[in-house]
């Protein structure tokens, strides 16, 4: 059986390769290997036990493989390191905090007997609470007769910025010693020993203002408490007492609100006692948009007192912005009733005779508008134009008996005002600054022959220069054109046994008063961090000059000293 197989076999290739030589090229014959193969048996793998599959798991085998590590495994949290990662910035040494001085004292003598004294000091540089105290002396003696003036002036205050409301208080004492030392040049004789006048002052204020809020519905307001007591030698007397209040409501771009002050007080001299008092409401709506900003109401005034009125005035004011931060116009229409004191008369001229005449002024009619913004970093302007109707406004004039003392007296009727305002600041630099202010007045009085001591035109301007870190200039010039003068030739007539006097052009003179230019010039020199040097010099130009008629001013002066930082 096998034999046949294998000639089967052998049979079968010759066939095939004879086939295939027909169909080729001849080729040499190959070589044929026959090998008889014998099976014995079939072939059966066999599979060692390590290798055999249970087809069903032997639920009993519960025993358990615990591999032993050599090792401890971390808990960490896979980060993803994918993303590029941000550089972190070297943390730097913290900077040392400025040392602040919030405290120095002052110190200078010069010419004309000059002596200067002017302290400060504060707690610190918490911002939510301050406190401090001023003083400063100030003396001078001139070359005329008792021409001696010095002032004094204490005060001390604080503030506390609370969540809700800020607080702030202030004490304040002045003092202001002097001579009525005018002399008349034509007669040189009539004043040989001028009277001694000492004016003090004592005040005390409160204020409380909520802060703000930027919510569009928000509630604001503010109080404010104001008292003074006023005395001078001759035993002049006045006491006033002012509180003021302030309500706001604002819904969106409009604001209700009201402010109201009432002023109680009276003067009171040696022949003279005047109760004058105010009260004021002012009602209003304001429109806040963007670029523009408009509130109209209405002022009601009260005089009650001596004499009383009711008084409803105007109190418009508008503001729009045409180009922002370069150009603004605004504009305003007012009325009020301004309220003569002892106080504010002594202010403006301290030469005042005694039993003066104590009386209101109406601001009938006040109209003003202008422009107003910066042409640029460094440069800011606003120019104003007014027009006012005053009744009764308040002028000087020199007393027939006491030449050298002033009267109270009221331009009867109602005087008119046209002014021109312009103000310009010019910052180049940190180290170099100019301002400059500029008014042009033009009084129509309605009884009296003219506008006494009202000068026309005014001129003032600052100049601040830094030469380097140490050395600075600073530079003032006063400006002011003539003035006029009432002189009686004749006691004039007072009304109805009041101290009012009646112009009467017939025993009147009016003497003009020259204008002036009035230089100073200072500089500061920092020695080191507490210690700097000053000097500064006043009437550059010596002239002998007089705001008020019989009173010449000092000329020239130099003084100078030493500051001390703490």
């Amino acid at each position: 059986m096998r034999l046949n197989k294998t000639i089967y076999t052998t049979l079968f290739f010759f066939a095939a390769g004879f086939s295939t030589l027909k169909a080729q090229d001849v080729k040499p014959p190959e070589k044929t290997v026959s090998e008889e193969i014998e099976v014995i048996r079939p072939y059966k793998p066999v599979l060692a036990e390590a290798f055999k599959l249970r087809r069903s798991p032997d639920l009993d085998n519960l025993k358990i493989y615990r591999a032993k590590f050599n090792y401890a495994l971390l808990d960490r949290k896979l980060e993803l390191n994918s993303d590029i990662q941000k550089l972190q910035a070297q943390q730097l040494a913290d900077e040392r905090a400025a040392e602040l001085i919030n405290n120095y004292v002052k110190g200078g003598v010069g010419s004309l007997g000059t002596l200067l004294a002017e302290g400060y000091v504060n707690i610190g540089k918490d911002e939510a609470l301050q406190a401090g105290a001023f003083f400063r002396h100030f003396g001078q003696q001139g070359k005329l007769n008792k021409q001696n003036e010095n002032t004094q002036q204490l005060s001390v205050f604080g503030r506390s910025i609370g969540d809700k409301a800020t607080l702030s208080g202030r004490l304040n004492y002045e003092r202001h010693g002097l001579f009525f030392y005018g002399i008349d040049e034509a007669n040189p004789t009539l004043n040989p020993n001028p009277e001694r006048q000492v004016l003090n002052y004592f005040e005390l204020e409160g204020e409380a203002v909520n802060k703000y809020n930027s919510d569009e519905n928000a509630f604001s307001y503010a109080a404010k408490v104001n008292a003074y007591m006023f005395n001078n030698k001759f035993d002049a007397k006045e006491q006033t007492v002012t509180i003021t209040g302030y309500l706001n409501k604002r819904i969106n771009s409009f604001n209700l609100g009201l402010a109201a002050s009432t002023e109680l007080g009276s003067s009171k001299d040696l022949n003279t006692k005047v109760t004058n008092n105010l009260l004021r409401l002012n009602p209003y709506i304001k429109l806040q948009a963007k670029g523009v900003k408009i509130t109209a109401g209405i002022n009601f005034v009260q005089e009650f007192g001596t004499t009383s009125t009711t008084r409803f005035f105007p109190a418009v004011t508008a503001d729009f912005t045409l180009i922002p931060e370069f150009l603004q116009v605004f504009g305003e229409v007012k009325g009020d009733v301004n309220r003569n004191t002892l106080k504010s008369l002594t202010d403006e001229n301290p030469f005042l005779n005694s039993n003066i005449e104590i009386k209101n002024s109406i601001e009938k009619l006040s109209i003003s508008g202008g422009v107003k913004g910066n042409g640029g970093p460094g440069f800011g302007y606003k120019a104003r134009f007014y027009s006012k109707k005053i009744i009764d406004m308040p002028l000087f004039v020199n007393n027939f008996t006491n030449f050298n003392k002033f009267d109270v007296i009221y331009d009867f009727g109602s005087m008119k005002l046209l002014g021109l305002e312009g103000e310009i600041s010019v910052q180049v630099s940190d180290d170099l600054k100019w301002t400059g202010k500029l008014n042009i007045e033009d009084y129509k009085p309605a009884s009296e022959q003219e506008s006494y001591f009202k000068p026309q035109l005014r001129v003032s301007s600052n100049f601040l220069f830094n030469f380097n870190k140490k050395l600075s200039f600073n530079a003032n010039v006063a400006i002011q054109d003539d003035s006029k003068a009432k002189v009686y030739t004749a006691n004039p007539i007072q009304t109805g046994g009041k101290y009012l006097l009646i112009p009467d052009p017939s025993i009147e003179n009016v003497v003009n008063l020259k204008g002036f230019v009035d230089l100073g010039i200072g500089a500061d020199y920092k020695i080191n961090k507490q210690f700097s040097a000053f000097v500064k010099t006043t009437n550059l130009l010596n002239t002998n000059y007089s705001k008020y008629l019989y009173y010449r001013v000092n000329g020239i002066s130099v003084y100078g000293g030493l500051s001390y930082s703490f």
